[in-house]
């Protein structure tokens, strides 16, 4: 009894992790769309050696150039609260899964050339 009980827990937690994969899977970010979606990032990540200074001091990296899955990753730590800034998890608590994904690809397509946001 058991041992049945251990693989059907063992195959449900198979299945839910093949989910959470497919599901991240399907969500496929969009530079174009990400544009209109990062007017509140550029408030503190455009500006060069910027810090933040609540709750403590943050150095806020430029975000240019970085890999979009990262940027993604990283939100949606925010957002669960994994990672711990109270600013950056408030407004990733406003994003969505497309969001994010198209907020990095946004941000990955970024160079020191890039004529929208040159500041990154």
């Amino acid at each position: 009894m058991k041992k049945h009980l251990i693989s059907q827990l063992a195959l449900c937690a198979g299945l839910a992790f093949t989910a959470l994969a497919a599901q991240a899977d399907d969500v496929q970010g969009s530079a174009q769309a990400g544009a209109g979606k990062v007017w509140l990032c550029t408030g503190c990540h455009s500006i060069p050696d910027y810090r933040a200074d609540y709750p403590l001091v943050y150095r806020v990296p430029m975000l240019g150039g970085q890999n979009a899955g990262y940027i993604a990753v990283a939100l949606s730590e925010y957002k669960k609260g994994e990672r711990k800034h109270p600013t950056m998890r408030a407004i990733a608590g406003s994003l969505s899964d497309q969001d994010m994904a198209d907020i990095g690809e946004y941000y990955a397509a970024q160079t020191s050339s890039s004529p929208i946001n040159p500041l990154k």
